[in-house]
């Protein structure tokens, strides 16, 4: 994997990422010159293409990358992979035939843009197909060896096995230590007395993970693996790699010392006056654009039933500060109305029809645009909950309060990442996802996070 940011991008992701946007800038290249027989291609004839092409890939990489086709952990099929393509490519050419009226000087002329949509469409079918062969065979993948064997080793086993063909990682062996007992693969375990540089150059190892927790009492090859990463291979502790692999935190394989020493876990002031600078921007111009949606929202709420249409509820934001979040109403009035908070269920009765509606569009959580415009909330940070959760998740898991160490968001990194959740369990799950981002928080990764939304939306996941 390539880290950007502090935040890691899967080596494949970005090959393809980087294919697609030449085969998308190529297929108007080619377009043009196909429609008009002019296939003589001098620098005068390029740079008049050069913006439209450069639009052209842009709204499609951005539409594509909302559908979901750069997730790293993708599971869909070829089925799925075609819906998100149709989608995406239907988007693409309602986006650009309102750039075209916007922009006359982007015009393409209908028959050449249409010919560069068909190549570009046919590129794209090719370059996945090509990518699904590639991930099956385990092109790219990085050979790493284990060090241990225990219960974390067989952690790594569990994970990769979910990840699939999603992981950059082939695990060649697990390297015992004496005295411990085996939680993997017998048939993976290696079974030699080799010095470890050997045996990696032998194995042509690129990267070892230690995966032992108690490392006294002079089991530990230290010298060895100083050795190894002279040699250029690398060496992570089990936490980093899960952070790496999963985009999470393990909370079982964290410690307060490690969380100290590690890089991460700190605020910066520019990037915090750079990121409340772009909230209020962005939320003054979508209070805008929104405001019609609002209005007819807030008719249809008060159509179906009565009470108010906001729904204003005490949460806990930034330093542990509570204030009012603002939605609009989706269930009936007097949901709580035995004062006991609980969470919302899968096809829960209290939700209305409108509010079943705006739920599965997001378009209830549209108020909480004021509160990144007054700066309870930001657009993209841990998602807040309500004091009397808070209290309760605080004594039963740990590093919960870390969370709180930045401002809550409208999007997060555990929504984008992780189903919808109603447990204990779901929140020490979504917590992971928050401790990575709270670690790793930087514009860059919320610009991801915000262009994953839009899979979310348009495909309504995690929707109670």
């Amino acid at each position: 994997m390539i880290r950007f940011f502090r935040h890691y991008v899967p080596l494949n992701v970005l090959m393809l990422l980087m294919i697609e946007a030449a085969i998308l800038s190529g297929a108007i290249y080619l377009g043009v010159s196909a429609r008009f027989l002019d296939f003589g291609v001098t620098p005068d004839k390029l740079v008049p293409l050069f913006p439209k092409a450069l639009t052209f890939t842009t709204v499609m990489l951005g539409l594509m990358t909302a559908s979901g086709l750069y997730a790293s952990e993708w599971r869909g099929g070829i089925r799925a992979l075609l819906q998100r393509l149709g989608l995406s490519f239907g988007l693409g050419l309602i986006t650009m035939s309102l750039l075209f009226y916007l922009f006359p000087t982007l015009l393409l002329g209908r028959g050449a843009f249409l010919l560069s949509f068909g190549l570009a469409l046919c590129g794209i079918l090719l370059s996945r197909a090509l990518f699904i062969h590639w991930t099956q065979v385990g092109a790219l993948k990085t050979r790493t060896l284990v060090i241990g064997t225990s219960s974390r080793a067989a952690h790594i086993e569990s994970l990769l096995s979910k990840l699939g063909h999603a992981s950059n990682t082939q695990i060649v062996g697990y390297l015992p230590m004496s005295g411990s007992h085996h939680f993997v693969n017998h048939d993976r375990i290696l079974d030699t007395t080799e010095p470890l540089p050997e045996l990696a150059e032998r194995l042509q190892i690129s990267e070892i993970v230690i995966a032992v927790r108690d490392r006294r009492g002079g089991g530990m090859p230290v010298q060895e693996l100083l050795q190894c990463k002279l040699r250029g291979i690398r060496v992570l502790e089990l936490s980093n790699f899960f952070e790496r692999e999963n985009g999470h935190l393990q909370l079982d394989s964290m410690n307060a010392s490690w969380m100290i020493l590690s890089e991460g876990f700190d605020q910066g002031m520019l990037r915090d006056t750079v990121k409340r600078l772009f909230d209020l921007i962005i939320s003054a111009a979508m209070l805008t654009v929104t405001l019609p949606i609002m209005a007819l929202t807030a008719l249809l709420i008060k159509l179906e039933s009565p009470g108010p249409v906001l729904y204003r509820q005490e949460r806990v934001g930034q330093g542990c500060r509570n204030f009012t979040i603002l939605k609009f109403r989706s269930m009936c009035v007097d949901a709580e109305k035995d004062g006991r908070p609980r969470w919302a269920g899968q096809n829960d009765s209290r939700v209305t029809l409108t509010g079943r509606f705006i739920r599965r569009t997001r378009i209830d959580e549209l108020p909480q645009i004021f509160n990144v415009f007054f700066g309870d909330m930001s657009f993209v940070g841990p998602r807040p909950e309500r004091p009397y959760f808070v209290q309760d998740l605080t004594q039963k898991i740990p590093y919960y309060g870390v969370r709180h160490t930045v401002k809550p968001g409208i999007t997060g990194w555990a929504q984008v990442r992780y189903p919808y959740g109603a447990t204990d369990d779901d929140a020490m799950h979504k917590l992971q996802y928050d401790l990575y981002y709270v670690k790793n928080h930087s514009l860059f990764l919320d610009f991801m996070i915000l262009f994953q939304t839009g899979q979310v939306v348009l495909w309504g996941k995690g929707v109670r």
